[in-house]
């Protein structure tokens, strides 16, 4: 068993509670990609889930739109504003009732795939994930669905 101790962050985001094999997801849906410093735990014991992933990163605050796109990937994730070392706010994510712009639908028949329409999915069950194409009706698992998101510009 590889064990590291991994430091405390300043400042930034913890995104902990990711259900376990997920962290490497989020960090793929919420485009690090090297201008935040991450620090990934994967497989992690816990109390409240058995295990888990986490994400930490520095200097960076998530938009509702990115904490939105987690919850479609672990809905039991928990995300956590840090300031100076210290857990400023802390919210589990949330399911939002409709979601635009986050997701493709992977139906080639849909319309959305033809014309540059914004998909929408309104969210049918929050655990498991299942949203159903306001276009084309039909309903996915969130395993089904291509997960996209972009980026806030930073504050």
């Amino acid at each position: 068993m590889i064990q590291m101790k991994v430091d405390p962050i300043r400042n930034g985001t913890v995104i902990d509670h990711i259900a376990p094999g997920k962290a490497l997801q989020v960090v793929e849906v919420l485009k690090l990609n090297g201008s935040s410093v991450v620090m990934i735990g994967v497989n992690l014991a816990s109390a409240r889930l058995g295990r888990k992933d986490l994400v930490k990163i520095e200097d960076r605050e998530l938009s509702q739109s990115e904490r939105d796109t987690i919850a479609l990937i672990s809905p039991s994730a928990t995300c956590s504003i840090i300031k100076e070392y210290q857990v400023a706010r802390k919210a589990q994510v949330t399911m939002p009732k409709l979601i635009e712009r986050l997701i493709v639908c992977p139906n080639p028949q849909c319309v959305t795939g033809v014309e540059q329409i914004p998909t929408r999915f309104h969210v049918e069950s929050a655990n498991p994930v299942l949203v159903r194409c306001a276009y084309c009706e039909k309903s996915y698992r969130a395993d089904e669905v291509k997960i996209t998101v972009r980026r806030s510009p930073q504050r």
